[in-house]
């Protein structure tokens, strides 16, 4: 018998019995579906079995990790489908994230209907109903290539030629194999609730929200789309799409080419974005906001760059030099200070400062002195010329209620972020939050001291702010910049990965550093000897030549 922990109650189990078993004598008490366990501080399926003593917590479809094997695990519900009505004439490939979705297309099929997923929808329903197990196996990595190979699949094909394990596990539904990256719902009839909406070249899969037992509201920007599309576009004539590609090219020697590519294209993206800047005279504040680690500082300097040599003088301000006294700073639901909000900002003076700054005054600029908690003043004075503009970087710079006194007509709003552009192979798309995590536990590591576990254990809270204050403002940017590079994951490997292996077993958060952890190991290291000074990329591993 095996002494099991839930919520602090003691029960007794025989060794072998399943944690399906154990979450269905609990599962009235769970307002939503659980899905997964964590069982002695590591994430289990729950097809697996109890084989100790330890403790147990139940993941539900309204957790993080439950959701994404949620929605896993749906992807391959409409992959099986596909496979069952198309057969190998019609490939899905799974692309970007879009809102509460995920946009799919279908190689091979040259129109999109709504009769089509109108049948797909109903095929993926009757597989649901039919409850069939969705199994787990292990095979050797040379007969997961050959299984690739005949299903069609060239990237796994591909991206499985450079892995180091010489086993591979498969999941299975009524017998159509294929690898995932990450773990899975035990059964097609969990996976009820979802919705398939024609867009664009080809259609969404809508995933439930706060609502577990419904799909969300399809809500995305065409802006955010064409921004993700050219992107990967533009890596698709790099040949660089997934993952195996990359690790082709870095085996083949190209890389110092193709970083030289990268930055030559992203900068002429912001002598194009500059050049439209420029163009419209009457543009005289210019607001930068993105979701954290999106490299918005060297972006600033980079852009001011590119507006001095379209004959213009840029004048950077932190939007943070407005903060309100900390004594006045607004508390979140726990009790600690809510820098993230937009109250957290001296809204009035900050609007008084740029009208004075519009009507050609002079003003004394504001410095926020982190270390005391107040405001102050250097005595740094600022006026505006006839070819100055300010450069304004800030989490709420999309915001109206940001700069609510100033003329739409004046302002310039950027939208900044790091969309990944390469997926890890034709039906795994690479998380663009995962990114820019793994950015983010570098440079905190290096500018701040923090650890991948506090910078993990934050991350949570960061996500709850970008979600309330920067998403909904998207759409209201005049321009959207990617500042994602297509070898960044295989450079920020070398830095990320002794930070994350310093995170000990016994801490809440391994279970995050693990999954960090087999994601790099999909990618061989490229060092860091090429990378420019200038590139958004030494914001976050150092030897910038920008002071960020």
């Amino acid at each position: 018998m095996c002494r099991v922990t839930i919520d602090d109650e003691v029960r007794e189990y025989p060794e072998g019995t399943p944690f399906l078993s154990i979450a269905r004598e609990y599962s009235h008490l769970y307002k939503d579906d659980i899905v997964l366990v964590v069982f002695n501080n590591k994430l289990q399926e729950l097809n697996r079995t109890l084989s100790a003593d330890g403790r147990l917590m139940f993941i539900t479809t309204a957790d993080s990790m439950g959701r994404k094997a949620y929605r896993r695990s749906l992807l391959m519900l409409l992959e099986k489908s596909v496979y069952n009505l198309f057969g190998t004439r019609v490939m899905l490939r799974v692309m970007h994230s879009l809102g509460q979705g995920q946009y799919c297309e279908l190689m091979g099929e040259e129109r999109v209907s709504e009769e089509l997923l109108s049948g797909l929808q109903e095929e993926m329903l009757r597989l649901a109903d039919l409850d069939i197990p969705i199994k787990k196996s292990t095979i050797h990595t040379d007969q997961a290539i050959e299984k690739f190979r005949s299903y069609g699949m060239k990237d796994k094909e591909k991206l499985f030629r450079y892995r180091r394990s010489s086993h591979v596990n498969l999941y299975d539904i009524d017998g159509f194999k294929d690898y995932f990256y990450g773990y899975m719902v035990p059964s097609t009839g969990y996976l009820k609730y979802f919705k398939l909406q024609p867009y664009e070249a080809g259609f969404v899969i809508l995933f439930p929200k706060e609502d577990t037992r419904k799909p969300a509201v399809f809500e995305t920007s065409n802006k955010y789309y064409h921004t993700l599309m050219e992107s990967a576009a533009w890596a698709g004539q790099m040949k660089i799409s997934t993952i195996g590609e990359l690790n082709e090219a870095i085996t083949q020697g190209r890389m110092q080419e193709i970083i030289l590519l990268q930055e030559a294209e992203m900068e002429e993206r912001l002598g194009r974005l500059a050049g439209q800047i420029a163009e419209q005279k009457d543009k005289k504040i210019i607001m930068i906001a993105g979701p954290s680690s999106s490299g918005k500082t060297t972006f600033s300097h980079r852009l001011s760059v590119q507006l001095r040599a379209h004959g213009l003088t840029p004048h950077p301000i932190g939007l943070d030099n407005y903060y309100v006294d900390r004594d006045k700073t607004p508390l979140d639901e726990n009790g600690n200070y809510d820098f993230e909000c937009l109250e957290a900002i001296e809204l009035d003076l900050f609007n008084s400062d740029m009208q004075k700054l519009l009507r050609g005054e002079e003003i004394i600029l504001p410095y926020f002195n982190f270390k005391i908690g107040k405001r102050e003043t250097r005595g740094e004075r600022l006026r505006l010329g006839r070819d100055d503009v300010l450069v304004i970087e800030g989490i709420h710079g999309l915001n109206e209620n940001l700069s609510y006194t100033l003329p739409a007509e004046a302002k310039f709003k950027i939208y900044i972020s790091a969309l990944t552009q390469i997926n890890i192979d034709e039906h795994n798309a690479i998380p663009t939050t995962d990114g820019r995590l793994i950015r983010r536990i570098v440079r905190d590591a290096r500018t701040r001291g923090t650890s991948a576990e506090r910078t993990i254990e934050m991350w949570h809270s960061v996500r709850r702010g970008e979600e309330k204050n920067i998403f909904p403002y998207q759409d209201q940017a005049d321009a959207m910049f990617n500042s994602a590079l297509i070898y960044e994951l295989a450079v920020l490997k070398m830095y990320a990965e002794p930070l994350l292996f310093n995170i000990s077993r016994e801490s809440p958060q391994h279970m995050q550093a693990k999954r960090l952890l087999k994601f790099l190991d999909y990618f061989l290291p490229v060092p860091a000897d090429d990378i420019n000074k200038n590139s958004i990329l030494r914001e976050f591993i150092g030897g910038s030549c920008f002071h960020v």
